[in-house]
């Protein structure tokens, strides 16, 4: 009897395929003149699949951290997952931003633009930026992040994914009232959660297959939309590649020397297994989109603990934003280079604050910083319309920004995880004695 050798592609090669085979039907349709039916019959397919992805978001982070929360069956857990979570996310924030500081003062990008370019780029963008400058004029007040974490009706932020960080907060509030009220109570709520919990992974099994297929129609509809066009990116080529120097320096060298130092995974496993999640992530630049196949990544692949996982993971699309904020970094200072403004070590000083903070409350979708950096640009006195300079190049440095983001969010909850571990050890050594 003959055999039939199957051949099964892993899904990172599926979605890098998708990738490719997106940028190739981009370009035969500039060069035919059929940009019409890539936007009219291929691109609505990628947006189908954002849909998918961002439908499975909220209710995704919503029930896996109060499952999580539950699972753990102590509060004094809850509490130093919670701890560790939150110190190693402004720990690697902080490192990242201090990478992007120190390359920008090093390259001086700025110092290699043309100021008519500058002000072409500012016609350009100028409607953009004024909606920016709109949005981060409602931020009046010192407190008002706040608002931006508490809300007041449940059910209308899970109708705006820009609200993650209000879910996040009402499921961990949830979470802890769970805990307290007893086992006893929550038992059918577990049983229930479990049930939505199994549901939710199999409707994430389901997206994952169609991830090439709404890649493809992504990139092909990226591609149209430009043109083809990459004559603006060569105008900003000094500037991206610092950006994007940062941004491989902390996904190749920082996460991999984490995960090498403080975990037991293999640095070149780490970087392989979370290819699915870089890709998605580089496609659609949004880390809370690809929430799911993060989590996938992280439990099925790499075996950090599902308790880990749901608890970490949704926490991090909203607050673990590394990329991003050496991104901002960058921008920031790249902007006052070309305006010429000489910044001064206190106002270094505030670029570095500001950007730590403002990097929890950076909504995980394509463009969410836009209105962060504005904010951060005008803590140190420099026109926030100088965001129109780096708008052109934006989309392909969001869309690395985002990988890197993901891929620190993994490397977080090994790293929570691996400290567990190491705490219960412990405990079981002391009980011995």
């Amino acid at each position: 009897m003959s055999r039939k050798i199957k051949f099964k592609i892993p899904v990172y090669l599926q979605i890098l395929i998708g990738m490719l085979a997106g940028i190739i039907v981009g370009l035969v349709a500039v060069n035919l003149n059929g940009q019409q039916v890539v936007t009219d019959w291929v691109k609505p397919w990628g947006q189908v699949f954002m849909r998918l992805l961002q439908l499975i978001a909220v209710p995704l982070v919503i029930i896996s951290l109060i499952k999580g929360m539950i699972d753990l069956g102590d509060i004094s857990k809850v509490s130093k997952m919670g701890m560790r979570t939150i110190g190693l996310y402004f720990f690697t924030t902080l490192i990242a931003i201090l990478v992007g500081v120190t390359l920008v003062s090093v390259i001086k990008p700025g110092n290699f633009f043309d100021a008519g370019q500058s002000n072409i780029l500012g016609e350009t963008y100028s409607q953009t930026v004024n909606k920016v400058l709109e949005e981060q004029s409602k931020k009046d007040t010192p407190l008002n992040f706040l608002f931006e974490i508490v809300p007041d009706n449940i059910f209308a932020a899970m109708n705006d994914n820009r609200k993650m960080l209000q879910i996040i907060f009402f499921a961990l509030l949830f979470g802890v009232a769970a805990l307290t009220v007893g086992k006893n109570k929550t038992e059918p709520l577990l049983k229930f959660l479990n049930s939505l919990y199994a549901v939710i992974l199999k409707m994430i099994e389901y997206v994952i297959k169609a991830a090439p297929y709404g890649v493809m129609a992504l990139m092909a509809g990226l591609v149209v939309d430009s043109s083809g066009n990459m004559s603006l990116f060569g105008a900003l080529a000094i500037y991206g590649i610092t950006v994007l120097t940062g941004l491989f320096f902390i996904l190749f060298c920082f996460y991999p020397l984490l995960i090498k130092l403080f975990t037991k995974i293999p640095a070149k496993k780490y970087l392989k297994e979370a290819y699915p999640a870089q890709l998605l992530a580089f496609t659609t630049s949004t880390s809370a989109a690809v929430l799911p196949v993060t989590m996938d990544v992280a439990k099925n692949r790499l075996k950090i603990p599902e308790e880990v996982c749901s608890f970490v993971l949704p926490i991090g699309t909203t607050v673990n934003m590394d990329g991003t904020s050496c991104f901002q970094a960058i921008s920031v200072i790249f902007i006052a280079q070309v305006l010429g403004l000489d910044l001064t070590f206190g106002q270094m000083l505030i670029i570095i604050f500001m950007t730590t903070i403002s990097s929890i409350g950076t909504p995980a979708i394509p463009g969410g910083s836009y209105v962060m950096m504005s904010m951060v640009l005008t803590s140190v006195g420099i026109p926030a319309q100088g965001l129109a300079l780096i708008l052109g190049i934006d989309r392909p440095l969001d869309m690395v920004r985002t990988s890197v983001n993901v891929t620190g969010d993994i490397a977080l909850a090994a790293l929570v995880a691996t400290s567990l571990t190491r705490d219960e050890r412990k405990e079981k050594g002391n009980s011995k004695k």
